[in-house]
């Protein structure tokens, strides 16, 4: 009689485990997608489109925000002679200038490399962008105090920020190696790794110049003006390099 009752009772519901499996696959698969393989869940991912629009618009606006701190005089009178005077804001301007250029050239070429930003690629992405964004306060410190009792511990509040912001950008590079599933499927191993090994000398020579800034904060600009003589003059010397 049990038995009976037992076998009605499966036979009164028997499509019951089939709804169960019909709605719990797909989470299921989901679930596993989640969690499994290189393959990432859509909802992880960020549009490159959307990734280098953002960072494009942070760059221009900093580089952008650079000139602005260059004062205008208020007469025509002894205008090159006040314009002299202002040699220490021309000269912030152009090394940052070149700073964020360099920047932005590595953030385009790593771009190039990508198909795909998850989180991680984003946050610290975020990072980098928020350390650019803060480099014409910086930069403005530095030039003000250029020819002040100031001026070391404004080249090295200068000098930190460059660091940073340089530290954050090979970091993520570094991860983007790790990460292939984020790249582009013919991304050779050694495209990536010039554009960290230039990173890292960067990083390396930001070293030595907050080492220098803290005895000798004059050396250390002066190093300074020769990363952005390099910035300026790496290009010319590549295409007289492609017609010989």
């Amino acid at each position: 009689m049990q038995g009976r009752e037992a076998r009605h009772h499966i036979d009164l519901d028997p499509h019951h485990d089939e709804r169960d499996v019909a709605v719990t696959e797909p989470e299921r698969a989901v679930s596993a997608e989640a969690t499994s393989g290189p393959n990432r869940p859509v909802r992880d991912l960020i549009g490159l489109d959307r990734f280098t629009a953002f960072s494009d618009g942070v760059y221009a606006i900093a580089i952008t925000l650079l000139v602005l701190e260059l004062t205008v005089p208020e007469g025509p009178e002894r205008l090159f002679e006040a314009r002299a005077g202002q040699w220490h804001e021309f000269l912030g301007y152009l090394i940052s200038f070149a700073f964020i250029g360099g920047s932005w050239l590595t953030h385009a070429r790593m771009s190039r490399l990508m198909k795909s930003a998850d989180a991680v690629v984003a946050g610290i992405n975020l990072v980098v962008l928020l350390l650019v964004a803060v480099l014409p306060f910086t930069t403005s410190l530095m030039a003000v105090n250029l020819s002040t009792p100031a001026m070391g511990g404004a080249v090295l509040v200068y000098g930190v920020n460059v660091l940073l912001a340089s530290v954050a950008l090979s970091l993520m590079l570094v991860y983007l190696g790790r990460e292939r599933s984020l790249l582009v499927d013919d991304v050779a191993d050694d495209e990536l790794a010039l554009i960290v090994r230039a990173r890292w000398i960067a990083i390396a020579v930001n070293l030595v110049a907050i080492a220098i800034a803290i005895a000798a904060p004059a050396v250390a600009v002066g190093l300074y003006v020769l990363v952005t003589l390099t910035v300026f003059v790496a290009p010319l010397l590549r295409l007289r390099r492609r017609r010989a």
